[in-house]
């Protein structure tokens, strides 16, 4: 972005495609992240499992982009402008609330915090689905016309959600079973 802003090339509206590109990176990032357990299960690739708090923090930094770039640079930190303009705007309000299921995710995502917090950290976690579809409702409310990119997003979330479950986790782990037992005939 910053080269595409040095090179004049951020659009018409330089603040609304910052803001675009910010919360579709933020949105990406925490898909990913929550792919990572059912990639791992599926395909024994155990190194994919420690990417999910990496993509987790990314996707929190993307997000604390994308509101700055609102709050910073489209309202200059003018709070009764910003309260009054977005007061009607649902998908702010949708935004919010996961940005905010999502702070304390953030902050817990130390082996620390893991660790105080014993069996209420993987609980605590759980929020992340909540907050994924909060995001994906963030991002339809605020398409215009196309819903498909959406939709498709928020299908994807579901998905992954619904793979967590104990019928989801034992279908995700056919492949690996297959593929463990198509090395054992070898």
């Amino acid at each position: 972005m910053a080269v595409n802003y040095a090179q004049d090339g951020l659009t018409a509206e330089p603040i609304k495609e910052i803001t675009v590109r910010t919360g579709r990176t933020a949105l990406t990032m925490l898909v990913l992240s929550l792919a990572c357990t059912p990639i791992g299960k599926a395909l024994g690739f155990s190194w994919v499992l420690r990417l999910r708090r990496t993509l987790g923090l990314y996707a929190f930094f993307y997000a604390v982009l994308h509101l700055s770039t609102v709050v910073g640079l489209d309202y200059w930190f003018d709070f009764d402008l910003l309260l009054e303009d977005l007061a009607g705007k649902r998908f702010v309000w949708v935004g919010l609330a996961a940005f905010l299921m999502l702070l304390p995710l953030a902050i817990t995502s130390t082996d620390g915090w893991k660790k105080r917090l014993g069996r209420n950290w993987q609980r605590l976690h759980w929020a992340v689905y909540p907050a994924a579809l909060l995001a994906a409702t963030h991002f339809a409310l605020q398409v215009k016309a196309d819903l498909r990119q959406p939709l498709i997003v928020g299908g994807i979330v579901i998905l992954l959600l619904l793979v967590r479950t104990s019928f989801g986790a034992r279908a995700v782990s056919l492949p690996r079973r297959w593929l463990l037992r198509k090395r054992e005939h070898r």
